[in-house]
């Protein structure tokens, strides 16, 4: 009888972009791979690499209560049906619901990805300082179970769960992103020309940094510094923080950036880029910038929680202070006028790449997180 193993994630986008090497790993090992997710264009990619896919009433916003009983229910019911050996829960909604859920139900052995807390733990106010004890709670039950890891991509995510008593610390896994395929994602020499690409490729968020980006982009066309500034990513409705499609296209008509939109060919775009730029408020471990070091491109980041753990500073790239466009800017122009010390940089990353954030090397160590919990629950 085959092994039943379940990963639910809130986006099937996502599980395509982040973790489907992990299931077909699994599926490799011997697993029966179960998905369950919102519905959407990629469950067609799920079923044909031979997954059983499964649709959650899972939404990207929580504002409607009895939406999110429902959506926890929906949860519940399903482990009773498929009772897997092995749930791995992916993104913030699916930690907590189905934390909670195989508390109730026939799960032996349960993975949770943390990859990254998301805006509650960076806003400020009473209403978000109410919400994040909230959601304290709400960990704590999700991380209760017994035979249960947790995987962080950076140190500072796991201390803060730790701290909050979230969680227990023998428990705690480090796993440094969701790797790259170091074949899809190449080393390229730059293009030489006398006006370097800059790339922010993200979702177009302001907690990515995208308005400090393009005040950046502002203040380096007033130098008279000679750049391109691309944008590259969609906005993003359902999410409060979201860029509108007006300030974009007001952005755009002042000649300060390049609108390319959501595109796929991201290690195209990389090798035809100069720098990439990534200046988000917190991350678990931002794919985008393993991304970049793959293809050999100097970076430009956060000093934060995530950011700083995807490069060696001033090695593959550059650190500055979160929320400041003139430290940005000025981090930018270096590496704009300093072609030798950004390629020495790109070239740093794709060591790092080859060192840290090799695909076949992270769903490797996945799968020892699997069989360790297998033979615990025996």
């Amino acid at each position: 009888m085959a092994r039943t193993f379940l990963m639910i994630v809130n986006d099937p986008g996502f599980f395509v972009s982040h973790r489907l090497a992990v299931a077909e790993g699994a599926q490799s090992a011997g697993y029966e791979v179960h998905v369950a997710s919102m519905g959407g264009d990629a469950v067609k990619t799920i079923t044909e690499r031979g997954f059983v896919h499964h649709v959650l009433p899972l939404s990207r916003s929580g504002s409607n209560p009895l939406r999110e009983f429902l959506t926890l229910l929906a949860i519940w019911r399903l482990l009773w049906r498929i009772r897997p050996q092995i749930l791995h829960l992916v993104t913030i909604k699916p930690v907590i619901y189905g934390g909670i859920a195989a508390r109730l139900s026939p799960v032996k052995s349960v993975v949770a990805a943390v990859s990254g807390l998301g805006f509650v733990f960076l806003s400020k106010g009473l209403k978000a300082s109410v919400l994040r004890t909230v959601v304290r709670t709400f960990y704590r039950l999700a991380l209760g179970k017994k035979n249960l890891r947790v995987i962080f991509q950076n140190p500072d995510d796991r201390d803060l769960l730790i701290r909050m008593g979230a969680l227990d610390r023998t428990k705690a896994e480090m796993i440094r992103g969701s790797g790259v395929n170091l074949e899809l994602y190449a080393f390229e020499p730059e293009i030489e020309t006398d006006t370097p690409v800059v790339s922010l490729a993200a979702r177009l968020l302001r907690d990515k940094g995208v308005v400090e980006f393009v005040e950046a982009a502002r203040l380096l066309k007033s130098r008279g510094v000679n750049a391109r500034f691309q944008l590259i990513g969609d906005v993003d409705p359902g999410n409060p923080a979201t860029i509108t499609e007006a300030q974009m296209l007001t952005w755009r008509d002042e000649g300060l950036v390049e609108l390319l939109g959501y595109r796929q060919d991201i290690s195209t775009l990389f090798a035809a880029a100069h720098i990439v730029v990534l200046p988000s408020y917190r991350e678990g471990l931002p794919k985008v910038l393993v991304e970049a070091a793959a293809c050999g491109r100097a970076v430009v980041t956060t000093d934060v929680p995530g950011c700083r753990d995807a490069i060696e500073r001033d090695i593959t790239g550059l650190l500055v202070p979160v929320k400041d466009p003139v430290a940005l800017a000025d981090a930018l122009q270096r590496l704009i006028e300093d072609a030798p010390t950004r390629q020495r940089m790109g070239a740093a990353g794709r060591r790092l790449a080859q060192e840290a954030f090799d695909l076949d090397k992270v769903v490797q160590q996945h799968l020892d997180i699997y069989r360790k919990l297998e033979a615990a629950s025996r």
